[in-house]
This record gives C-alpha cells, sequence and structure tokens, in this order.
C-alpha cells in the first residue's frame, strides 16, 4: 500500500475531498435539508396549481324562470369566472327552504316581472354582479323587442396587452427568487459543514495527524473541493427536480427560460461557494470550541443576509443604483446579479465584470485565508486574531 506522504498533491486533495463526501452524505442534517427543500419546492408548485385551478361556483335558484334567465345567469358567470349553475324550484317557500338548507346559495324570484333576490345573509360582489347583469339583459332585450329591435349586434372589444411578456417575466424573476434562497441556505448549511469540520479537527487534534502527512492548503482545498462537490450536486438535483416539476405542473409557460434561470444560479453558485467556503474555513480555524463558531462567523453570515436582503429588493428594481452597485460587489452579486439578469436586462459585459471581479475575489481569499488557515491550524489555545495567525504562519 503506498504510504500517503508519497502522494502527490492532488491525490491528497482527492482523499480528503472524497473524506468530506463520505462523511457528510451520511450526515442526518444534510440528508434532511435536501429532504425538506425538494418537498417544499414541489409542495409550493402544488399548491399554486391548487389554488391557480381552483374555480368559483354558485349556485343561484330560480323561482318563475323566464325564457333566457338561465342563459343570462350563465353568461355572466362565465364573464366573472363564476361557474354558474342554475336550479329552478317552484315557489318562494322552496327557495327559501332550498337557502336554509344549503342546497341553494341564493334564488331568484321572478312574479309579474319583478326581480327579487333571495340570500342567508348578504350577496357577495360576484353573485350580485352575475344576477343585476343578467337582469339587466334580458330587461334590454325585452325593451328592444317591444320597440321593434330584433337584430342587434355587439362589437367585440379586443384585448391588446401593452406589456404582453410581463407575465413571462414575472415567471423569471419568481424562479430567480427561489434560486437566490437557495443560494443563501446552502451557502449557510455547507459553510456551518466546513466550519464544524475545521472546529472539530482541531479540538480533537486529528489535525495534526492530517498535518503530518500533507500541508495546509491540500487540507483547505479537499475540505472545499469536496463539499462543494456534494453542494453543487444537491443544487444541480433541486434545480432539475424544480423545472421538471414546474413543466409538469404546468406553473411556467416559457420552460426555456425557467432552464436559463436555473442554468445561472448553478453557475453563480459555484463562485459563492468558492468564495464563501475559503472564509468559513479560516474563520473557523481561529477558534478551538465549536461554541466560539457563532462569534466568527456572525459577520460572514450578515453579509451574506445583507446580500439576500438586496437580492429579493433587485426583483422590483433591477436597474436602481443599490442593485447594480451591489451586482458587482463580490460576496454580494452571487445573490443580486441572477436576479437582475431574470428581472431586466444586463449587458453582457456586466456579467462578465462581476464574473471576474468575483474570481480575482476567490483567488485573493484563498491565497491570504490560506495563510491564515496554515497559521492557525495547530494553536488550539482559545480564539486567535487573524493578525496573530498570519505571525505564526511566517515563522
Amino acid at each position: 500500500m503506498t504510504e500517503p506522504s508519497t502522494l502527490s498533491s492532488t491525490s491528497l486533495v482527492g482523499l480528503v475531498a472524497r473524506r468530506e463526501i463520505s462523511a457528510r452524505i451520511r450526515d442526518k442534517n444534510f440528508i434532511i435539508s435536501s429532504a425538506v427543500i425538494l418537498v417544499l419546492l414541489l409542495g409550493s408548485m402544488a399548491l399554486q396549481v391548487v389554488l391557480q385551478s381552483g374555480t368559483e361556483e354558485s349556485r343561484i335558484g330560480v323561482v318563475g324562470a323566464t325564457p333566457g334567465l338561465e342563459q343570462a345567469l350563465q353568461a355572466q358567470g362565465d364573464a366573472l369566472e363564476v361557474d354558474v349553475s342554475v336550479v329552478e324550484l317552484d315557489d318562494q317557500a322552496a327557495a327559501t327552504a332550498a337557502i336554509e338548507a344549503e342546497d341553494v346559495d341564493s334564488a331568484l324570484v321572478v312574479q309579474d316581472g319583478e326581480y327579487e333576490l333571495l340570500v342567508q345573509e348578504s350577496a357577495g360582489g360576484s353573485l350580485e354582479a352575475i344576477v343585476q347583469g343578467a337582469v339587466a339583459q334580458l330587461s334590454l332585450a325585452e325593451q328592444l323587442a317591444e320597440a321593434g329591435i330584433s337584430d342587434v349586434t355587439v362589437p367585440e372589444v379586443p384585448v391588446t396587452a401593452l406589456d404582453p411578456d410581463a407575465d413571462q417575466d414575472g415567471q423569471r424573476v419568481v424562479a430567480a427568487i427561489i434560486g437566490a434562497a437557495l443560494l443563501y441556505g446552502l451557502l449557510i448549511l455547507f459553510g456551518q459543514f466546513i466550519a464544524q469540520g475545521v472546529v472539530e479537527e482541531k479540538s480533537s487534534r486529528v489535525v495534526e495527524l492530517l498535518l503530518a502527512t500533507m500541508k495546509p492548503w491540500q487540507l483547505l482545498a479537499g475540505k472545499i473541493l469536496g463539499l462543494g462537490v456534494l453542494g453543487l450536486a444537491q443544487i444541480v438535483v433541486i434545480a432539475v427536480v424544480g423545472v421538471a416539476g414546474a413543466i409538469t405542473f404546468d406553473v411556467v409557460d416559457i420552460p426555456g427560460d425557467l432552464v436559463g434561470t436555473a442554468i445561472s444560479v448553478v453557475l453563480w453558485f459555484v463562485l459563492a461557494y468558492a468564495f464563501y467556503a475559503a472564509i468559513f474555513a479560516v474563520a473557523a480555524s481561529l477558534v478551538s470550541r465549536q461554541e466560539d463558531l457563532g462569534t466568527v462567523l456572525m459577520p460572514t453570515t450578515l453579509v451574506l443576509v445583507v446580500a439576500f436582503v438586496v437580492g429579493i429588493q433587485a426583483a422590483s428594481a433591477p436597474d436602481g443604483t443599490l442593485a447594480v452597485v451591489t451586482s458587482f460587489v463580490p460576496g454580494l452579486s452571487p445573490l443580486v446579479m441572477p436576479v437582475r439578469q431574470a428581472a431586466g436586462e444586463v449587458a453582457i459585459w456586466e456579467i462578465g465584470l462581476s464574473v471576474v471581479l468575483m474570481l480575482a475575489a476567490v483567488a485573493l481569499i484563498v491565497r491570504l485565508g490560506g495563510r491564515i488557515y496554515a497559521g492557525a491550524l495547530l494553536r488550539t489555545s482559545g480564539k486567535l486574531k487573524m493578525r496573530e495567525a498570519l505571525r505564526a504562519e511566517r515563522s
């Protein structure tokens, strides 16, 4: 068997990465969080379908029906998206009994050309509009007939949408906001995984054994790579299930736009993860107890919260100063730029510049963070300041 010390840097990084994947894929928190995200995603789409498919119904009893009344009531109901069913009743007493027994929602009594609407408590806006419209239609037809006018042409009013793509734009924005929320949640989740792993290794002194066979940067790179592969696989699965569910449930009109938004979110996750994973690992290396993690991780967590809030705001004002500026700020851009792309027109050069700035920031964080990480890993006496860790790395 090959001794670990003879392995190449790539092999050592790979060993650490596989170890992290193996450990976390069996972690209950990881499994539960993945299942919860998928259930919430599919459940929200199913709920949306149920809410959209629900049609208001109204059962109207009629006493003394006149020719054309049933058709007029149903036509008015169709205009107001209400499914109207008409029930013929013998007299007013029968109408009252039917309402009290909840066999009908209301009853329209027609007697000597007069109309009266009976209800249990009050007539809703749609019910009153349906009955008033139907009665007005019949009355107008009768008056025209009395005047000798039988052939009346009612012109159709064409509907012209000033912004026909508004609905599709809204769907893309909703998808981007959901994507930003997933990014936020997954970055917090995997950042915590990395931080907890670092502290566990320091507190148990396992890190001393690991550093006897590899360099600190190899350990850091393996952790980031392993959990990064796991996180990427998770968000890809979520994106695929989400897109497939949206298409299956017919939640979106343009599947291609949804797929494009999902791909954009996944690609931004890669950059965001590389940036924040290094920060979480470096921050965790400064402490030796799980109880101290909250303190050192709080600033980074607050940055993620700000990025998410600004990303939500960018949905309503993608060209606003705040959204535009923050979409170029490393650390904030992964949660802002995808929403801007979905909510408005973003030039290619803007996306390119934002990506370049993120790559530069990732390189800087990894380089500087690697030095802090190397200097802090073997210091297990309480909290350590970054300046002290850098000084220890040089010595």
